[in-house]
């Protein structure tokens, strides 16, 4: 039985630009804020053009040997042992480097030869040249707003992808995703979607971030399991955006007031 396609809900023609990029061999490039659901389109994507799908959550101290692989001791011996981006080329998989800028800079050098028309991945150790396979993506994301002089992609690396702006659904799809997610009837997800756009307003004043649609899943799932609107918000919605006190005050107020 082939497994269960995961659950996305379309807003635009992201599906037709994925599913072109796949079938002309083409790297994507999808920026967007936090929790807004680029995560789940690749899986659901992935599943849908029936492809094996390697997730890469980038950070800090990802190198290019985390991707490609490395030499470890096995039994006393030394084996080499793919990377999940290797594995990706060797299988004809879809990559998928989630918040891309996190990684290490030279990562984005190994991925160069992948995004242009020699689609090769050079290993070095192993003096291997792979040829990405027909079935093989590269996609990567990040997110616009955590960008910086120190953390971004540079406009040669930008410009070997095609791009896709994803952000957060209009207020009549949101709300029936997070009723689908979480299982609270919609008429009581939509004053939730209210709550978390009037909250998304202020972002950039006393907010980095606003509240994604994962929160939003994660509130509404809390109170279709039982627990009051009130603890549920302040739990899924407020606590997770704020540290500051007064801040965290502040939109509470905003929740009562929108909520009525």
């Amino acid at each position: 039985m082939a497994p269960a396609i995961p659950y996305y809900a379309p807003t635009g023609e992201e599906c037709t630009l994925f599913e072109q990029a796949f079938r002309n061999h083409l790297p994507l490039l999808i920026k967007g804020p936090t929790g807004c659901g680029k995560t789940r389109f690749v899986a659901h994507m992935a599943a849908r053009l029936g492809r094996p799908l390697y997730t890469v959550a980038c950070h800090d101290d990802l190198t290019a040997a985390d991707l490609t692989g490395r030499y470890l001791l096995k039994g006393g011996d030394t084996v080499w042992t793919d990377g999940p981006l290797t594995r990706a080329v060797r299988e004809g998989a879809i990559c998928y480097l989630d918040e891309v800028v996190e990684a290490r800079k030279d990562v984005t050098v190994v991925l160069h030869p992948l995004t242009d028309h020699r689609r090769v991945l050079p290993l070095e150790r192993t003096g291997e040249l792979l040829e990405a396979p027909p079935g093989f993506m590269l996609v990567v994301s990040y997110n616009p707003g955590y960008q910086n002089v120190l953390k971004g992609l540079k406009p040669s690396t930008r410009q070997r992808f095609l791009g896709l702006d994803f952000g957060f659904p209009p207020p009549e799809a949101e709300a029936s995703i997070v009723a689908q997610e979480s299982g609270l009837p919609r008429d009581r997800c939509v004053p939730l979607v209210r709550l978390a756009n009037a909250l998304r307003d202020l972002k950039g004043q006393d907010l980095e971030e606003g509240v994604s649609t994962r929160l939003l899943v994660y509130c509404a799932a809390l109170i279709a399991a039982g627990m009051k609107p009130a603890q549920a918000i302040r739990a899924a919605m407020i606590e997770p955006l704020t540290d500051e006190p007064d801040v965290r005050q502040a939109l509470l107020r905003v929740a009562e007031i929108t909520l009525g």
